[in-house]
């Protein structure tokens, strides 16, 4: 075993680099740069000092960063939920579907008019940079969890135009010459790509909902793991029928979201923590895979001025004055407004993206990828370091979420019908009630927490938006009690 050696040197080398990037989530908290650029920077660097390391092929940067997307886009669905998002249907999907479409659009007139790329390359370069990511926006928030409507339009904006960008990027890039009849097949495709993705992912969803509670497991890991490769499943079964599977793996996320499962809590940590590295991943991925220095790196190729100037346009003109119009009937108040205006911050899904333009071999495409680079880059480090203090500056309400390393758990073998779990959202009817207050004399509130502390429970206890309830109810009582955990429906 020759080769030891050398095996055990690169096993230290990458173990060395995770830890890294695992700890500068921690940088964020003192510095500036939100953790993600870290990942592109550093990346980027080690691509320009070690050239072996960016002589990656292109179909394994595609293949990785599409597993990493999965990951992540399921971990979103689930953080949505069914409940979060039908309160909010119409505006998520307003927002990511036709804020997607004119984005891409806007960035192909730039693109072309001012820049005078081709009209192809500048279609498909404002596609691949039309989409947002909710985990770079929370990454650089440092622990803090944007509360009221604005936070779930971001969040779930960003899940709904990831796969729209994606399924509209594969569709164009099929389309080989661009006429009226090509775009009008091309409309058809797309709108049949989203229509079966949503199906599969409610019947994925709903499948790996019961495979969940009716098929028990010999093992507490095991059910972390389940999920782990059915996920993959269901993205791959959609795409085999022509649909989204990005769409699909969403959408089943969203619909056991909200749902009581055995080992709930630590697989949505497993997933949490898996969505995290996706991330990493990706990012990495993408400054590996780019050349900062050079007769063609992204200085000296003419890619650095493009970028700039559609990250700037996309920035300050694009998107504020776009999609600002499409949500102008969209309730929300003025601070709201402008910051989920700033935070259209781009990460995971123009890298994937810009991969399938380099695997498509287009002529101008490895050009477009680098400017996707520059945007991106552009996006995560001036755009998303400065979320925290315009949200201060916006009056955009921040709840600061501590890790809570202590658990007080209780475990049946059975699923415990009678026992009802809440979070008090804010403007629900149990919002500043106290618990006599409640509106059933057949219920028992046996814990409250708040902030990760306990709650000393009597009638006269006032319970506060965030506070994590348990509750002790007859089964049948369980949709009556829930209604009065949540916000109404609010139109668009």
């Amino acid at each position: 075993m020759t080769d030891v050696t050398p095996f055990a040197a690169a096993v230290l080398i990458v173990s060395l680099a995770a830890l890294a990037a695992v700890l500068s989530n921690r940088l964020g908290k003192w510095l500036p740069i939100p953790a993600p650029a870290l990942f592109l920077g550093a990346a980027a660097a080690a691509s320009d000092i070690w050239p072996a390391l960016g002589r990656i092929p292109i179909t394994l940067v595609q293949q990785v960063v599409t597993i990493a997307l999965v990951v992540i886009l399921f971990d979103g669905g689930m953080q949505i939920g069914r409940r979060r998002f039908r309160a909010n249907a119409a505006a998520i999907t307003w927002i990511g579907v036709a804020g997607t479409l004119v984005t891409a659009a806007a960035l192909a007139l730039a693109a072309h008019l001012i820049f005078g790329l081709d009209w192809r390359i500048s279609l498909l370069l404002g596609t691949a940079l039309s989409p947002t990511d909710p985990a770079v926006v929370f990454s650089v928030l440092g622990g803090r969890q944007i509360e009221g409507r604005a936070g779930t339009l971001l969040q779930g904006e960003s899940g709904a135009n990831d796969p729209v960008g994606i399924a509209l990027l594969v569709v164009l890039l099929e389309t080989s010459r661009f006429h009226w009849d090509a775009l009008g097949s091309a409309a058809g495709e797309f709108a049949a790509q989203l229509l079966v993705g949503a199906v599969a992912g409610v019947a994925g969803g709903r499948g790996l909902l019961w495979f969940m509670r009716r098929v028990p497991l010999p093992a507490a890991g095991l059910y972390s793991l389940r999920v782990l490769v059915c996920v993959p499943a269901i993205y791959g079964a959609t795409t085999l029928l022509h649909g989204s599977g990005f769409l699909a793996v969403l959408v089943a996320g969203m619909m056991i979201g909200d749902e009581r499962a055995p080992f709930r809590a630590e697989i949505e940590r497993f997933h949490s923590a898996l969505a995290t590295l996706g991330e990493i991943v990706a990012f990495a991925m993408l400054g590996l895979t780019i050349q900062v220095t050079g007769p063609h790196g992204v200085l000296e190729g003419g890619a650095l001025p493009i970028g700039l100037g559609l990250a700037g346009l996309l920035a300050v003109v694009i998107r504020p004055v776009l999609v600002g119009a499409l949500i102008q009937r969209i309730r929300l108040e003025r601070g709201e407004r402008l910051f989920v205006l700033w935070t259209g911050l781009k990460g995971a899904v123009p890298i994937l993206l810009g991969s399938f333009l380099l695997h498509s071999g287009i002529s101008g495409a490895h050009r477009a990828y680098e400017i996707i680079f520059v945007v991106v880059a552009f996006s995560v480090i001036v755009q998303g370091g400065t979320v925290p203090v315009v949200a201060r500056w916006l009056g955009v309400p921040l709840r600061t979420v501590h890790p809570r390393p202590w658990t007080m758990n209780a475990r049946f073998e059975e699923e415990p019908d009678s026992l009802h779990r809440y979070t008090v959202a804010s403007g629900s009817p149990a919002d500043g009630t106290t618990v006599s207050g409640l509106p059933f004399a057949d219920l028992w509130v046996s814990v409250i927490i708040r902030r990760g502390r306990l709650v000393t429970v009597t009638p006269d206890t006032r319970l506060r938006s965030g506070d994590e309830v348990l509750i002790l109810a007859e089964p049948t009582a369980g949709p009556a009690i829930e209604a009065l955990f949540i916000t109404e429906p609010q139109a668009p």
